[in-house]
């Protein structure tokens, strides 16, 4: 039998939707937020030759250049004010995670403060994502300085300016990404990364028939991409819809003449708990450094920095190197994630206050045993899954031999955002459903109320024989 929510849910329309006034709202102002993100990835930073930064930006296009470009919409091969995108922060927020597991006063902040703990760990993130801002944005001004035609008034006030301007875009867009969060729909980062690779995705289909009309691109292989897409689309949603249910029995306990409890329900663990974070993260990390490198290997190098080019060239889309170091990544960071969004002791822990068990297993250590064996064999299963989904277009892509790149990673953070968005969408739904349902139960028990104390039937008391 469906559940009130699944029942809820079945009911949902468009007119429950043009009744959720407050949902509406809330889908304007993401809308707005990124109409402001992407108007950003136009506007070039002062100070650099447009023309000639375009021409020396297509010889790594195709490149982990063309993968940052993706991700940022396109304010790459602009060189615009938000050049640098979110990475600053993802990185910040990796480092901040990292050390809450390993450095006692923030683990404390993690797992005891709370509330007021994790508004302080954001805190330290914002303070590190502008520390990492300012640095990045210095390592890009001074390689652009000394690329040779690409600055024509070089010096003190390009610098100065640069990282100015680059730091305070990604400093806004940090702040534009938690207004999503908290008065729009969705997770506001995550939306700004996927708003950047769906703005390239036209000119991706466009660059793809162009290529095929041309005839440096045969029509099987545009086939095969577009079969491809298709099945990493559906695998997609199959895998972050599988989950592995575990039975949670709660005992039964008498209060009074009446029985309570007895009942069952289910602990649902996720294939892929760490969701899209991991490829994210691992992105970030082969971005940021490859690309201030490879702004340096233009320039007029020392003798023992000769090996940046050739360490660049290796890190490119195809080569081995680069798919082995990302894939390493991905995996890390799923079992990284995971253990930091689920904690067997804690729910072990919760489920033992609250009088519920594993059938067969004793509550308390034996459980969180349990729950950590299983979830680490399903995180298995996930990280092959999130590699397997971002590397096989990078394997493909190489043996076809084109710069034409399918991204598997752009396809997991498109699928995966969606799903979030919709889940969240839904989830406004129904809360507007049950406030309507409570309004009308409340208005039915006041109108009842007002009709026995007042105007209904009631019988006057009788006080000494008179009526």
């Amino acid at each position: 039998m469906a559940s009130a929510a699944e029942q809820l849910a079945a009911n949902l329309n468009f007119g429950a939707f043009q009744r959720a006034t407050e949902l509406q709202k809330r889908i304007l102002f993401t809308l707005g937020a990124l109409l402001v993100y992407r108007i950003g990835t136009y506007i070039p930073i002062p100070g650099i030759d447009a023309e000639a930064f375009r021409a020396a930006f297509s010889g790594q296009a195709g490149g982990i250049l063309g993968m940052f470009n993706m991700f940022s919409g396109g304010a790459v091969e602009r060189m615009a004010v938000f050049a640098l995108n979110v990475t600053p922060y993802i990185s910040a927020s990796i480092i901040v995670q990292l050390m809450g597991t390993v450095y006692g006063p923030w683990e404390k902040l993690r797992k005891e403060g709370g509330e007021a703990g994790r508004k302080t760990l954001n805190q330290y993130t914002r303070y590190l994502t502008l520390v990492l801002a300012l640095f990045q944005s210095f390592g890009i001004a001074v390689g652009l300085q000394n690329t040779q035609g690409l600055v024509p008034d070089p010096g003190l006030f390009f610098l100065v300016s640069t990282v100015a301007t680059l730091t305070g875009g990604t400093m806004f867009m940090m702040w534009l990404g938690e207004q999503i969060t908290s008065r729009g729909v969705g997770n506001g980062i995550s939306l700004i990364i996927f708003a950047g690779i769906v703005a390239a995705l036209p000119r991706s289909i466009w660059q793809l028939l162009t290529l095929t009309r041309q005839g440096e691109f045969n029509a099987f292989g545009l086939f095969a991409i577009a079969a491809i897409a298709i099945a990493l689309v559906l695998f997609i949603v199959f895998m972050e819809r599988a989950q592995r249910r575990i039975l949670v029995q709660y005992p039964k306990r008498q209060q009074g003449n009446r029985m309570f409890g007895g009942e069952s329900s289910f602990l649902p663990l996720k294939v892929n708990t760490a969701g899209v974070i991991p490829p994210i993260f691992a992105s970030s990390l082969l971005l940021l450094p490859t690309t201030i490198v490879g702004f340096l290997a233009q320039a007029d190098l020392p003798d023992w920095a000769q090996f940046l080019p050739g360490l660049v060239g290796q890190l490119q889309h195809g080569q081995p190197t680069f798919m082995i170091v990302y894939g390493l990544l991905i995996i890390f960071f799923c079992f990284f994630y995971t253990s930091i969004v689920f904690n067997p002791e804690d729910t072990a822990e919760n489920l033992r206050k609250y009088g519920g068990f594993l059938p067969g297993i004793r509550p308390g250590k034996r459980t969180a045993e349990y729950l950590d064996h299983v979830l680490t064999r399903l995180t298995v299963i996930g990280a092959a899954y999130i590699t397997a989904v971002c590397l096989l277009p990078e394997a493909l892509s190489a043996n076809f031999g084109q710069t034409v790149y399918l991204g598997g990673t752009s396809l997991l953070i498109v699928v995966t955002v969606t799903m979030d968005t919709v889940a969240q969408i839904q989830s406004h739904l129904l809360a507007h459903q049950y406030e309507g349902l409570i309004k009308k139960n409340r208005l039915r028990s006041g109108r009842g109320a007002k009709k026995g104390t007042v105007g209904g039937p009631t019988r006057v008391p009788v006080i000494g024989g008179a009526r």
